[in-house]
Order: structure tokens, then sequence, then C-alpha cells
């Protein structure tokens, strides 16, 4: 029924005569004029974008990029001079911190991103370097020959001495069950 209703109204609406004139011309006005300025003005020189430039030969060489549909991605690109870098993304479900609506933060379920990846360059000395990450739920994680490695700890920890005492039996309480509230 009210359905009906509705498509009655509708009806009556479309059938109404319109107010809407087709002869109406919008108003046109003439283009303003202004008077020409009494100074010159000033000449300056092109900006030189390519001045400083010093990796001007440097070009790409190649490079790619594809974007799936389940979030997953990957991309490269390699230069004249012999620099590459390539990543892999992927997206997955692990355990995390999330917010709700009004900022209580929860632990559960979210969806975050694995990445894998890895870069070649040469220096302007003509070292090579290779690094290669990942980057997951446990962190960002780099591998290189050329990234510093931390010392190996060889010598043996000194234990805490452990002090093993004997706590005093307390003493049986005498009590009674006449008192009050029994």
């Amino acid at each position: 029924m009210k359905l009906f209703v509705i498509a009655a109204v509708l009806a009556v609406a479309a059938a109404a005569p319109s107010s809407y004139k087709p002869e109406y011309k919008a108003p046109s006005y003439p283009a303003p004029s202004y008077p020409a300025p009494a100074y010159l003005a000033p000449a300056y020189p092109a900006p030189a974008y390519n001045k400083d430039n010093k990796y001007a030969d440097i070009t790409i060489t190649s490079q790619s990029d594809e974007r799936n549909l389940d979030g997953s991605s990957q991309w490269s690109y390699a230069q004249s001079d012999y620099t590459t870098r390539e990543e892999f993304q992927v997206q997955k479900k692990m355990q995390g911190v999330t917010y709700d609506s009004y900022g209580k933060e929860s632990y559960g379920e979210v969806l975050g991103n694995t990445n894998k990846g890895s870069s070649y360059w040469v220096s302007p000395e003509g070292q090579k370097f290779t690094l290669t990450w990942t980057a997951d739920e446990a962190g960002f994680q780099p591998k290189g020959d050329h990234l510093p490695v931390a010392p190996v700890h060889e010598y043996e920890l000194p234990v805490a001495l452990v002090h093993e005492y004997e706590l005093p039996v307390a003493p049986a309480l005498p009590y009674s069950r006449t008192g009050p509230g029994y």
C-alpha cells in the first residue's frame, strides 16, 4: 500500500507543468578593458633545470610494476649505471593491535604487509653493494656484506647467588565459634 502511495505521488509530480522557459537566454556582458601598465616588466632569465644535474647520463633501462587483486604487488627497475631494485609485497593476516571507532585498543587479527626486496648499486669509488631485506611480523631484517655485525659474546655471565630460606611456620591462632555472629 505504501508503495502505491509513493508511486501515485511521483506520477502527480511528473505530470505537473514545468515553469522552465526554453526561450530564456543568459545575459551577456562586454569583456573588461584595462589600461596598459606605465612601466616595463622586468626580464628574468628562464630557469636552468639541468644546470647542476651530475647524473644526466644515467637512464632507466627497465621498469616493471604489477598490482594484483589479492593485494600483492611486485615492482622493479634497473638503470644504465647498473643500479637495480626489486620488491615483492604480499598482504596476509597476522596478530596485531586494532582500534575501534572510539579509539579502544584491542589485540586480534589484522591485515598486514610482508615485503621482500633487494638493491644493487656501485659506489663512486667502485665498491659493489648488494642489500636484501625482509619486512614482516618479525620486523625489518636487512642483510648485506657492507652492514656492520654485532660482536659475538663469548664470556659466561655471572650467575646471581640463590639463597634458600625456610619460612617460619606461623603458630596456630586460637579461635572460638562462640563469639558474636555464631
